[in-house]
């Protein structure tokens, strides 16, 4: 997966696409911060007042009028405050929103390669814990340090009018504090996201684990796992304690040479008030405004490591978000022929996963609307590759698949796979109810529709005797029920959705004998008039196929009924031989 650039030069472009629609709310976060900022900055000229025109002057009455004009700018700065902070953080929660939206939808639309690079613990590691850290940045730190940098700035600008001298000194300091925040940002940037990628690869290993529990337990290799979840979390701690240790050396070095410097501003001005070069009010005014350009200064140093990490987060997110997806309409779409019929043609396909190793060769294939249709072969021949060709998950390197004559590359790739209704070998069920999972094909459909298409795949027996029935909860992954079950379910969404080719990878593999009878009874009544491909097994899948496809490295090396083949194929004789005679005492003469 191609990496966006590291630059930050980058990532604020794309953090600022989001922000782009919201430009009033950010306007007004401005306004607010500038309006905040401004109040603490006059009340430094409040105490320069209150010293010179009140305690000095041994005014009262002057003294209480700067009183109650100190406590309104502190009221003023407050509601500023509010207003910045309710904004800002509402814009981190909808930007946050808006990233993730867009890297889900994203998401849905990748390739089967895409996900085969990449595992689905790291990918949920950016969506959730990347995004929650840069909501955090953009709805405090960002704003913290907005804030800070309109403080610091303002501070040195009254400083300035206040004591031109006291503020060249501390402009001398100012190189010397940036020098920490450089050289430790930098690094703090670069572990940062080093522990990020980390902390992916932990929860990759969890989710693995975690989903394959069974195996897990079963093969007693819980001490193992064990062991490599703690060599992780090892080099989390690692990853996280040089992070730290360099955000620490970063605050504390700016916070010495700040206050370091401030000190010994100080101390000259002290002895200009002893000399009478400045009044005690504005001294005491410079000190207010250097303690505050200090305070920004070291919450800036703070809040950069966070915005360094958010960088990276942002980095990682970008990398989901921006890379391309390589299946896509074409501009043009073309449509097809109503009804559909289903019949399907391969003229020279090839296909390989990787250069250089092709998986399917030359393949030249007619399928009959209404056909059924069986592929055999050994692992590896491309049998189940193919079917994913047809759904176009993957595209052809060579050659084309046809569609009722029209070229599937053509076509919208919802329409496309709106025509097909898989039954996989390994049956997915989604934490849900029944009806939900059953539902999931066809999303409009009645619940009395949805228990027809259950009693249909014979099912319904075993679903009423659940707790809750058609509502229950199946559980992650449909944990509540046995293989066959979990077949059943898949077999009753494939007949509700009602579509006019099936492909079937051996949909009978996990029932029991009984259950199998029942469910090929209800498959062959689904199949009428129905263009049907079969990733056979067993003998009963064979008999019953009107052709019988043998695929060897790719390659279609044999095509017919099971009779013929057995006279004319080698490798489909060795084949029913090894695979398909457990199920009868002898092949059929």
């Amino acid at each position: 997966m191609a990496k966006p650039s590291s630059s930050s030069v980058r990532v604020l472009p794309w953090l600022l696409s989001f922000l782009r629609p919201y430009r009033w709310r950010v306007l007004g976060a401005m306004l607010f911060l500038l309006i905040g900022s401004l109040a603490w900055l006059a009340l430094g000229q409040g105490v320069r007042m209150m010293v010179d025109e009140g305690f000095l002057a041994d005014n009262a009455a002057r003294l209480n009028q700067i009183i109650g004009m100190i406590l309104g700018l502190t009221a003023v700065s407050a509601a500023a405050v509010f207003c910045r902070f309710y904004l800002m953080t509402w814009l981190g929660e909808k930007v946050s929103n808006d990233i993730r939206q867009l890297v889900y939808q994203r998401l849905l639309h990748q390739s089967r390669d895409f996900f085969a690079k990449l595992r689905t613990g790291e990918v949920i590691s950016r969506f959730t814990a990347d995004s929650t850290l840069l909501q955090t940045v953009v709805g405090s730190s960002l704003s913290m340090a907005l804030r800070s940098s309109v403080t610091l700035l303002g501070g040195l600008v009254m400083m300035g009018f206040t004591s031109w001298k006291l503020t060249l000194l501390v402009l001398l300091a100012v190189p010397l504090v940036l020098v920490p925040v450089g050289v430790l940002g930098r690094k703090v940037r670069q572990l940062a996201r080093t522990s990020q990628d980390k902390v992916g690869a932990l929860g990759a290993y969890v989710d693995e684990t975690l989903h394959e529990i069974h195996t897990v337990q079963s093969y007693g290799h819980e001490p193992v796992d064990q062991r490599q979840f703690d060599g992780l979390l090892s080099e989390v701690l690692a990853a996280a304690s040089g992070r730290i240790k360099y955000r620490a050396m970063l605050i504390s070095g700016v916070m010495l040479l700040s206050i370091g410097a401030i000190v010994g501003v100080t101390w000259v001005g002290a002895h200009d008030v002893m000399a009478g070069r400045v009044s005690a009010g504005e001294l005491s005014a410079f000190m207010f405004y250097a303690v505050m350009v200090a305070g920004a200064a070291a919450t800036i140093s703070e809040v950069i490591g966070d915005i360094q990490r958010a960088v990276g987060a942002t980095e990682r997110l970008m990398e989901l978000a921006l890379t391309p997806v390589t299946i896509v309409d074409v501009a043009t779409p073309q449509t097809l022929p109503t009804p559909v019929r289903g019949a399907l043609a391969l003229r020279q396909v090839d296909f390989a996963y990787d250069v250089g190793e092709p998986v399917l060769r030359q393949l030249n294939i007619n399928i009959n609307a209404g056909e059924r249709v069986a592929l055999v072969g050994p692992s590896g021949a491309g049998k189940s590759t193919l079917f994913q060709l047809l759904q176009r998950f993957y595209t052809p390197t060579a050659g084309a698949i046809e569609l009722d004559g029209v070229d599937i590359r053509q076509l919208p790739i919802n329409l496309l796979r709106a025509q097909f209704a898989l039954v996989p070998q390994e049956s997915v069920i989604f934490a849900g109810s029944v009806l939900d999972n059953v539902r999931y094909g066809r999303p409009d459909a009645s619940d009395a529709e949805v228990i027809a298409a259950c009693k249909a795949a014979y099912a319904d027996e075993f679903i009423n005797e659940l707790t809750d029935g058609y509502h229950a909860y199946l559980g992650e992954r449909g944990v509540r029920l046995s293989g066959g079950q979990k077949q059943r379910i898949s077999i009753a969404r494939a007949i509700l959705a009602d579509r006019p080719l099936l492909l079937l990878d051996e949909a009978t593999s996990a029932l029991d004998a009984v259950s199998e009878v029942k469910v090929k009874q209800a498959l062959d009544k689904l199949m009428v008039g129905r263009t049907t491909l079969v990733i056979a097994h067993r003998l009963a899948t064979v008999l019953n196929a009107d052709r019988i496809l043998v695929l060897d490295q790719g390659q279609l090396v044999a095509s017919g009924r099971h009779q013929e083949l057995l006279q004319s194929s080698e490798l489909y004789r060795q084949f029913a031989a090894l695979q398909l005679l457990s199920e009868t005492s002898e092949l059929p003469a």
